[in-house]
This record gives structure tokens, C-alpha cells and sequence, in this order.
């Protein structure tokens, strides 16, 4: 995403203000299909007002024009991920036909490693792009999580929650915001979590398939955040053992200076 000395406000309107439009557009389209209930619509409003709040703000606060090739993407990606959710809430009132929630679910999965080969190939990578990309996958498992979990338990809500959790302890214990190092491992979990999370929910297997299958994306994630953490926990240490270390070496002179001068 490319910057913009000429900032217009009323270019970050239109470009927000788009993407809730396509969001109800595609709620009146899922209602009409299936006869959404008040659940599903008022979820999915919901939804379609609150990206659109959160990226206006971001948006002016980074000063970009627009989005970019890239970020439109991610912006229809999470147009789709607003469509799951209004399904998901309406499911706890009317089972959800299994062929549109599978359709949408898995395009908006497609798309997930779209956006980032545009944003490379066009040179318009940025950090809102990044945190934008990384908050419509988190809120898709999340969804995912939560309908298996009418299925299979609320532990499944664990999958969809940790991220959030992790979130949370960060801000309790900073060193858990350091940058972590590039990991292909780390990215790979993290993909497989809505394609296993979208083969338990589409229900295709039987139960105890399905619970296994759960069950592996839960025991990657585990694993996944397991291992950063401790990377975090380790590297932390290091690092505050070396600025103990280097306060003790430039306290030392000071302190020889004071036992000649006594």
C-alpha cells in the first residue's frame, strides 16, 4: 500500500463505506436465500458496522488513501468472513444450509494467501495491511471454533479464543509483544486451523472423525503458541540478564572512582 502525501479524508470514506455496503448486500442475499432470522441479520449488521468503524479509524490514523490491490482483497475476504458469522449466530436458532456455509468459508480461506502474494507482488506491503490481514483470520477461527463447538464441546472454543488470550497476556507480561522470527512451521498452523476447523464443521466425516480432527488443530495450535512462548520467555531473560550485566559494568568505574576519591 503505497502512501499518499494528499490525504483526503472523504477517499478513506468511500473506500470503508464500500466495503459495508457489499457486507449488507451480501446479508440480503444470504436472507433472502435462506430466510435469516433476526439473529443472523442483526450479527451480521453488526459485524459489517464495526470493520467498517475500526478500518475508518485506522485508516485516517495511518494517514493511507486506500487500501490498496492488496488490502481490497482482504476487505472482501473479510466481507465473506461476515457473511460466516451471520450464518453461525443464525445456526443456534435454524441449522444453516452445510453447501453455503462450506462455499463461503472456504473462499474466504482461498483468498488468505491471495492477499499477501498481491501486497508482495505490487510492492504495497505495509503494517496496517499485516494487522488488517492477521485480525479477519483471527476472527474467522473464532467463528469457525464456535460453531464446531456446538457440535463437539466448548472446549473447541479454545482454538478460536487463544490468539485473543495471548493477546490479553500481553498485556499483563510485555515481553510477550517482542517480534518473533519468521517461522514456516508457525504459518502452516496457523492455515490449517480453518481448513480442519471447516472439515469438523462441514460434518462430512463421522462424530468421532470430526472430534479428531478438532482435536489436531487444538493440539498444533497448543504447540505453535507453546513454542513461541517459550522463544519469548527465553529470549527475555537473555536480554534482561545482559542489561544487568551492562549496568554493572558501567556502575563499576563510578564506584572505584568514589572508594580513591574516599
Amino acid at each position: 500500500m503505497a502512501l499518499n502525501n494528499t490525504y483526503d479524508a472523504r477517499l478513506v470514506q468511500q473506500e470503508t463505506a464500500m466495503g459495508a455496503g457489499v457486507q449488507v448486500l451480501l446479508l440480503a442475499l444470504i436472507g433472502t436465500a435462506i430466510g435469516m432470522g433476526p439473529a443472523g441479520w442483526l450479527t451480521g449488521l453488526a459485524f459489517a458496522i464495526a470493520t467498517w468503524a475500526v478500518l475508518s479509524r485506522a485508516l485516517h490514523r495511518s494517514r493511507l488513501r486506500s487500501f490498496g490491490a492488496a488490502n481490497r482483497v482482504t476487505l472482501g475476504r473479510a466481507t465473506l468472513v461476515g457473511g460466516v458469522t451471520a450464518l453461525v449466530a443464525d445456526s443456534f436458532h435454524s441449522s444453516p444450509p452445510v453447501s453455503l456455509f462450506v462455499g463461503l468459508t472456504a473462499v474466504a480461506l482461498i483468498l488468505d494467501g491471495v492477499d499477501g502474494k498481491v501486497a508482495r507482488r505490487t510492492g504495497t506491503s505495509t503494517p496496517l495491511g499485516a494487522r488488517f490481514d492477521m485480525e479477519v483470520d483471527a476472527f474467522l477461527i473464532l467463528v469457525l471454533s464456535v460453531y464446531v463447538s456446538m457440535q463437539l464441546g466448548p472446549w473447541v472454543l479454545l482454538i478460536g479464543g487463544m490468539r485473543y488470550v495471548f493477546v490479553a497476556a500481553a498485556k499483563v507480561w510485555p515481553w510477550l509483544t517482542a517480534a518473533l522470527p519468521p517461522s514456516t512451521a508457525r504459518k502452516t498452523v496457523a492455515a490449517l486451523q480453518g481448513v480442519l476447523l471447516l472439515l469438523a464443521g462441514a460434518e462430512l466425516l463421522p462424530y468421532l472423525a470430526n472430534f479428531g480432527v478438532a482435536a489436531l488443530a487444538l493440539g498444533l495450535l497448543v504447540w505453535s503458541f507453546g513454542r513461541d512462548v517459550l522463544w519469548l520467555y527465553r529470549t527475555s531473560r537473555v536480554e534482561k540478564a545482559s542489561e544487568t550485566a551492562e549496568t554493572a559494568e558501567a556502575a563499576a568505574p563510578r564506584q572505584v572512582r568514589e572508594l580513591v576519591a574516599g
